[in-house]
């Protein structure tokens, strides 16, 4: 059973920073301390069988707790590093990141020093969590793969993709296709959030609202199958592969073996890393090859021209 000591914080969904940072507020300005406070979302509190309906609403601290601390009063006033570090930690997987947030905010009120100590656990904690969250924001970019699904007679193409995050950046990492494929009708399904991107929507209005759409999650067999431009890419791929490049483990950091399942380019890795030896020896014992044209720079204008009678009187002295 819940305790009654314990203010319970439901919010919207996993990365609702609006109402995040407005609970939090009402907490700190109210003077209840982070081991007072579960946080939960919908989504969780709904699975939870000891949150119950009743505690979502602010409670105030016992008397006795509340004669322990010290009013807040103007002094609630936070670095802007430390918001922007908030709504990238608040898209983090792990449920303890808002009891972690607002302990860090409450302490950063009452322990100033806080601020100049890079170290302590919390505030690593916290960077560690952000660095995670923009390291698969990274990794979405450049590993989402676009499939051709079938096309509708009078309409545009649909691109289609499955991509599966470790952390809740879908909505985060949409403005970024958005600006990157513009013109093209796509879509990204993901295990958690989907989203469509409809162009013809875009052109309508100014700031094209609406032409980004939000759906639930997908399963990977909603994906696409392979088709005809995977085919190109695999030969363009193989192509410009230089065997004496290769470094494996530089690959498998910046390259994880948990995406491979989802990048076509994948199944040529193992073959042509196998013969990057080969391939790389031939390179060496291959002869010097000539260019078939030399450019000469003209030089012959520049020496027949006459020179000024300045220069040449400079050059007497």
């Amino acid at each position: 059973m819940a305790s009654s000591n314990v203010t319970t914080i439901t919010l919207d969904g996993d990365t609702d920073w609006p109402g995040f940072r407005r609970e939090a507020r009402q907490l700190l300005a109210h003077q209840v301390p982070p081991d007072c406070v579960a946080w939960h979302t919908r989504a969780s509190a709904a699975a939870d069988l000891f949150a119950s309906a009743a505690d979502v609403t602010l409670a105030l601290p016992p008397e006795s707790l509340q004669a322990t601390h010290t009013p807040l009063g103007n002094s609630a006033v936070v670095p802007p590093a430390f918001l922007r570090l908030c709504e990238t930690v608040i898209l983090h997987e792990d449920p303890g990141r808002f009891g972690l947030l607002y302990r860090l905010l409450w302490r950063m009120v009452l322990e100033p020093g806080l601020r100049r100590d890079p170290l302590d656990p919390d505030r690593l904690r916290a960077q560690h969590m952000a660095q995670a969250v923009r390291r698969d924001m990274h990794k979405m970019k450049a590993f989402v793969r676009f499939r051709t699904v079938g096309q509708t007679e009078g309409e545009p193409p649909l691109h289609v993709a499955w991509f599966e995050p470790d952390h809740h950046i879908v909505e985060a990492v949409a403005p970024f296709f958005v600006r990157r494929f513009t013109q093209m009708r796509w879509a990204i399904l993901t295990p958690e959030r989907s989203l469509e991107w409809l162009p013809e929507l875009a052109q309508q209005t100014a700031a094209g609202h609406g032409a980004l759409r939000f759906g639930p999650g997908a399963q990977r067999q909603d994906a696409p199958p392979a088709d005809a431009g995977e085919a190109l890419w695999l030969t363009y791929y193989s192509h410009i592969f230089n065997p004496a490049r290769l470094k494996l483990a530089m690959m498998r950091k910046e390259m994880p073996r948990r995406y491979w399942r989802n990048l076509p380019e994948a199944e040529l890795i193992g073959a042509l890393s196998a013969e990057a030896a080969v391939r790389s020896g031939r390179m060496i014992d291959a002869p010097a090859t000539q260019p078939k044209r030399r450019i000469t720079p003209s030089t012959s204008a520049h020496l027949d021209s006459p020179v000024p009678a300045e220069l040449q009187d400079g050059q007497n002295r």
